[in-house]
C-alpha cells in the first residue's frame, strides 16, 4: 500500500516512533542535548552522532559522550560508521549493550577522512563488501539495524536502488536516502527521483533526506517520493522546532505560528545550560558558540553580535550576552 503524504506512526522493526519525522545524525551537532531538543519539539526519533567502529577509540571520552544512555528520551539510536563488518558488528553489540534501541549504518557521510577508509559513502562502490557489513550488524544484535545512504558514489554511478535492494535482502529494516550522489556533497539540489525509485522497488519503509527546509517543501516531498517518513538534518541547526512546525502543517494544512523572541531566547537557554551541564563549561561554551550562530543567524544586522560571542570566555559571559541580544530585538519590534 503506498503511503498517503501526512504525518503518521511509523514502525521500524519492533520500535514504534510517535511520528514519522526524523532528526538526523550530524557529526559534531546530535549529541545529546540538541536530540532532546529536536525530541521534545516534535522529532518523532533521533540519531545519534556516528560511533567509530573501532574498538581502540570506545573507551575514550569522545567516545563516550556520543553513547546514549538510559536517560535519552524517546527511541535510543545509535549511527555506526566503519567498513570492516566484523567491527562493525561488534560496534552494533557494544551500543545495544550499553542501551541502543536501533542502530544505523552510516552509508552516505562524504566526508575524505571517513571515505579514505573505505567507510561512509565510499562503501556504495562496493556492493559486495555492503552485503558482508550489513548482514555481520543484523545478525550481531536483535534491535531493528537501518541503512543511510545516497544515491550513488557520482552521477554515473546512482546505485540506490540495487543497495536498497541488498539491505532488504540482509534483514534491514528501514532505508534512509540522502537524494545526492557523494560526489555531490552538500551542493546542488536533492534528487528525489531516485528516492521515489528506491521506494517503488523495495517494501521496507524508505525515510527521504536532503533540503527539506519548510513544512511545505515537506509536504511535497512526501507527495513526490511516497517516503513512509522524512529526516531533517542541516534545517534543525538553530531552530530544532522545526519538527513541529513540520508536524502542525501535516495535520493542518496551515503554517504553526512562528515563535516569540521570549519562546526561543529560552530555548536557546535551555539549550547552552544543557551543552555546560554536559560537557562542562570549557567544553560547552565552545560547542555554544555555534549553536547561537545558528539560532541567531535569522535576525537581521546580527554579525555584530555573533562576532562578539565568539571570543567570550566564560559561560556567564555568554548568558548575559544573549539576553542583552534577545532585549533588543524585543526593543527593536516595539519601536
Amino acid at each position: 500500500m503506498r503511503n498517503i503524504a501526512g504525518l503518521n506512526l511509523l514502525s521500524i522493526g519492533e520500535v514504534k516512533l510517535k511520528n514519522n519525522l526524523i532528526a538526523a545524525p550530524m557529526a559534531g551537532i546530535s549529541d545529546k542535548p540538541f536530540r532532546h531538543l529536536c525530541y521534545q519539539y516534535g522529532a518523532g526519533m533521533t540519531v545519534s552522532e556516528m560511533f567509530l567502529a573501532n574498538s581502540d577509540v570506545w573507551h575514550t571520552d569522545k567516545s563516550a559522550l556520543r553513547m546514549v544512555s538510559t536517560d535519552d528520551i524517546g527511541v535510543r539510536a545509535v549511527q555506526i560508521v566503519g567498513s570492516d563488518p566484523d567491527e562493525m558488528a561488534k560496534a552494533a553489540e557494544f551500543n545495544v549493550k550499553h542501551g541502543a534501541e536501533l542502530i544505523d549504518i552510516n552509508m552516505g557521510c562524504p566526508a575524505k577522512k571517513v571515505n579514505k577508509k573505505l567507510a561512509g559513502s565510499a562503501l556504495m562502490q562496493h556492493p559486495e563488501l555492503i552485503r558482508k557489513i550489513l548482514q555481520k550488524v543484523v545478525g550481531a544484535v536483535d534491535v531493528p539495524v537501518t541503512l543511510k545512504t545516497r544515491t550513488g558514489w557520482d552521477k554515473n554511478h546512482r546505485n540506490c536502488i540495487e543497495i536498497a535492494q541488498i539491505a532488504q535482502d540482509c534483514g534491514i529494516k528501514a532505508i534512509t536516502i540522502h537524494g545526492r550522489t557523494r560526489a555531490c556533497l552538500f551542493k546542488g539540489e536533492a534528487e528525489y527521483e531516485s528516492i521515489r525509485a528506491v521506494k517503488q522497488h523495495v517494501t521496507i519503509p524508505v525515510i527521504a533526506n536532503g533540503d527539506i527546509c519548510t513544512p511545505e517543501q515537506a509536504k511535497d516531498v512526501f507527495q513526490y517520493t511516497q517516503a513512509d517518513a522524512i529526516m531533517i538534518g542541516r534545517a534543525a541547526q538553530g531552530q530544532p522546532w522545526i519538527f513541529e512546525e513540520i508536524a502542525f502543517y501535516l495535520t493542518h494544512g496551515q503554517l504553526k505560528k512562528r515563535k516569540t523572541i521570549d519562546e526561543v531566547e529560552q530555548i536557546v537557554l535551555t539549550h547552552l545550560d544543557d551543552l555546560y551541564q554536559f560537557y562542562g563549561e570549557y567544553k560547552g561554551l565552545r560547542i555554544a558558540r555555534k549553536h547561537v550562530n545558528w539560532y541567531t543567524n535569522y535576525y537581521a544586522d546580527s554579525d555584530q553580535f555573533r562576532r562578539l560571542f565568539s571570543v567570550l570566555s566564560n559561560t556567564s559571559e555568554q548568558v548575559k550576552t544573549l539576553k542583552a541580544f534577545f532585549s533588543q530585538i524585543r526593543n527593536n519590534q516595539k519601536s
